[in-house]
């Protein structure tokens, strides 16, 4: 289904609903913050979100495997399933923001964000609720735990979060994350058809040489050597082997190896991160690097155990959605607050599995502290990073106006006007 354009007037009165339940969202993202976990398994806060969505008087479903939930939101009138996605996971930091509501967890803290995203789709959820009698379809609230390198996202693919069952709904054929930043004024939303976010695959080397006395390297097989020269030829083959219109960017960021100056050791380790942004040059990446390390490596009669670990796919922005998103944030938040960006992000989000099973799109909504610099500011992944948290109202209100506008079901113009009217005296 390929929803027609519709009169978008009920949009902005959404976006005031959004700064009404504000209070509200600020107390729940803030329970959330105090609670921090890592991986797939967050008890904690699944909790916090079950609770809050059977306070909206919905039924919350577990995950099997993990501390994934889901929701489905029935509209009024039969139609397709729109995704709502927001992850839950923490990163293991130790925050230093200075917050009266800081992690309670040592080692541990929402530095990037996904309080806020639980938030938005929960305040998206009550504003939906709200409207239930304009939905055709059904919107599938998706809760992932895992998105840090845990891989949550696949976890509730397998466990069939696209088909009728405990842990999701069948007939999605739309859907739409967000994914707050520091980097961009509050409120503006950010995206970018095509390729959005890179690959992230890494590589682990252990280099054998033999080892011996450093007076004597004629002897002995220095690994330390070869490895210095592994990385250099690896940057070097990535700049002559990879088009530049279509990049990629490998990084190695530990070599580890040796006990003391006048020893050379039995083996050196190095590891890295490769990042891509198509299929494509992914795959041509992952040969390079086999052929350039193991080329280096016999060079020097040194041997090599190579692995490269498969990570997140490209993420993929559909090109409709992506462009039906940035016409609802520019009638929602104003024809200035969207920026199509030039070049993906080189950071990677398993949202990509969700975007290779359906039409989907990620966008970023901006959350800078007012007066702050973007190229100074504390960013995602940063234990001082501090989100301007007026934010979420923007990101639920573009939520909910997502899954009205896909699922408007028969709600003619004029009726929308006059429940817009409404809306926007009660707001």
């Amino acid at each position: 289904m390929t929803p027609s354009p519709v009169d978008h007037v009920e949009i902005h009165p959404l976006l005031a609903a959004a700064l009404d339940q504000l209070p509200a969202m600020v107390e729940v993202r803030r329970r959330l913050h105090r609670i921090p976990e890592v991986g797939l398994q967050l008890p904690l806060t699944q909790q916090v979100v079950m609770d809050a969505l059977r306070d909206l008087g919905l039924e919350p479903r577990p995950g099997g495997t993990t501390t994934a939930v889901t929701a489905v939101i029935e509209g009024v009138h039969p139609g397709p399933t729109i995704l709502l996605r927001a992850d839950m996971d923490g990163l293991p930091l130790r925050e230093d923001t200075g917050l009266d509501f800081a992690s309670t967890h040592p080692d541990a803290m929402h530095a990037c964000g996904h309080d806020t995203h639980m938030t938005m789709l929960l305040g998206a959820a009550r504003l939906l609720l709200d409207r239930r009698d304009r939905l055709a379809g059904r919107v599938l609230l998706m809760f992932q735990p895992g998105e840090e390198g845990f891989h949550g996202a696949r976890f509730m693919l397998d466990e069939g979060l696209l088909v009728d069952g405990p842990h999701g709904a069948a007939g999605v054929e739309r859907a739409f994350a967000l994914h707050i930043s520091t980097r961009y004024p509050t409120g503006t939303i950010g995206l970018r058809p095509g390729s959005m976010m890179a690959s992230s695959d890494t590589i682990r080397a252990t280099i054998k040489g033999r080892g011996g006395h450093a007076s004597a390297p004629h002897i002995a097989l220095d690994p330390i050597t070869v490895a210095a020269e592994l990385v250099l030829a690896l940057q070097v083959a990535v700049t002559r082997s990879i088009d530049v219109f279509d990049p990629a960017v490998l990084t190695i960021g530990k070599i580890a190896g040796g006990t003391t100056n006048n020893i050379i050791p039995e083996s050196v380790e190095i590891q890295g991160t490769m990042r891509a942004v198509s299929a494509a040059t992914r795959d041509t990446l992952h040969a390079l690097v086999r052929r350039v390390a193991e080329g280096v490596v016999a060079a020097h009669g040194a041997e090599i155990d190579l692995e490269i670990i498969h990570g997140y796919p490209v993420l993929v922005n559909d090109v409709e959605v992506a462009g039906w998103v940035e016409d609802l944030a520019r009638t929602l938040l104003g024809p200035d607050a969207v920026e199509r960006f030039a070049s993906p992000i080189m950071g990677a989000e398993d949202f990509s599995y969700v975007t290779e099973a359906v039409p989907a799109v990620m966008a970023f909504v901006g959350a800078a502290l007012p007066g702050s610099d973007p190229a100074t500011v504390a960013q995602n992944h940063s234990n001082r990073v501090v989100f301007h948290e007026q934010a979420m109202a923007a990101g639920a209100a573009l939520y909910a106006a997502a899954a009205l506008d896909f699922l408007h079901g028969t709600t003619d113009a004029a009726d929308a006007t006059d429940a817009t009217d409404a809306e926007a005296g009660d707001a």
